[in-house]
């Protein structure tokens, strides 16, 4: 019930990402209107060691809807991860009276949650980041944000790049996953994307797509490479060898972290702050609020990081046909 719970500690971790803001101003101002106290830890798990808090009103938090980054601050912190670390931050709860912890980030603000709710401090994760890798969500806050930063900057980089007849090599973030990239890469109509998660065959899936393009008649080419497919500089210098064209490399790099979240991260970073002090309100904790299907849902914390997400290949075949016409009936 209500009246169990009085006060709770929000917090941002990780990588930054468009939409942390929207979710902390939710969960203080669902927390405020249930008569909880709310109170920021700057710089995420290492501010709770630290003590480093700010104590969070509606006023405080009013103007964070539009605004990027984190105002909380976020860092990554080693000390954390070490036993001692982890009773310091136990400690900070017990003398600021924290009664729970809602952690905003990744895979790895979640593996430190659910350390901290081993020594028994309530945590609720809400997933934020633009590589939308987190397993147990079909959608992570910031993602959308990400891809529309980027695919602006493609849009752009083609203007001058289809002026001059060139080959254009673009890397994009997304650590280990390949989301963002056949996202953005679908959305600008790429001649070939990069992802990790399908084996590469640079002849069959790079050269034999410029080759196709150039005698359809087109004289710029674009190839969206995921970051951890590899590197757009390698691959730049890979077509220069093939084809003896010299591609022009570029690495968007953190740009995408930055700006005003889209719409759909607000409205998302809202809902998902709204239930992660409803979990509290209700006598829940040690879980991570996530999307599926489209509906909000919450996830004990240990099955959470247990699940995973695979990118939908059926999106890489029709990226393919809308630049081909035809997939060849290709194995993914």
């Amino acid at each position: 019930m209500a009246d169990r719970i009085r006060r709770i500690g929000v917090l941002t971790s990780g990588g930054d990402a468009p939409g942390m803001n929207a979710a902390v101003r939710a969960v203080v101002r669902a927390a405020l209107a249930k008569g909880i106290e709310c109170v920021g830890i700057r710089r995420g798990w290492q501010g709770l060691i630290n003590g480093d808090f700010v104590q969070l009103s509606r006023a405080s938090v009013g103007h964070l809807l539009s605004l990027g980054g984190t105002m909380l601050y976020t860092a990554r912190s080693e000390e954390f991860m070490t036993p001692e670390g982890r009773q310091k931050a136990v400690s900070t709860c017990k003398m600021l009276g924290l009664e729970g912890i809602v952690a905003i980030g990744g895979d790895g603000t979640f593996r430190g949650a659910l350390e901290l709710s081993r020594l028994g401090v309530q945590v609720v994760g809400i997933p934020a980041t633009i590589d939308n890798d987190v397993g147990c969500t079909n959608y992570t806050i910031g993602f959308d944000s990400a891809c529309n930063t980027a695919i602006e900057c493609i849009d752009k980089l083609r203007d001058t790049m289809q002026s001059h007849e060139r080959c254009s090599v673009i890397e994009v973030m997304g650590r280990n996953a390949g989301f963002l990239a056949l996202y953005v890469g679908t959305a600008v109509g790429a001649t070939a994307v990069l992802v990790p998660e399908h084996k590469l065959n640079f002849e069959e899936d790079v050269i034999e797509r410029i080759r196709a393009s150039r005698l359809a008649g087109y004289t710029h080419f674009m190839i969206v490479v995921a970051e951890g497919a590899g590197s757009a500089m390698d691959v730049g210098e890979k077509i220069h060898e093939a084809l003896g064209i010299k591609p022009t490399v570029s690495v968007i790099g953190h740009i995408q972290r930055g700006g005003s979240p889209t719409g759909r991260d607000r409205e998302t970073a809202t809902r998902m702050g709204y239930y992660a002090v409803q979990a509290f309100v209700e006598g829940r904790g040690n879980s991570i609020i996530a999307t599926q299907e489209g509906s909000i849902v919450e996830i004990p914390i240990e099955k959470a990081l247990t699940m995973t997400k695979h990118l939908q290949m059926d999106r890489y075949k029709i990226m393919e046909v809308m630049q081909f016409g035809s997939n060849h009936d290709r194995e993914f």
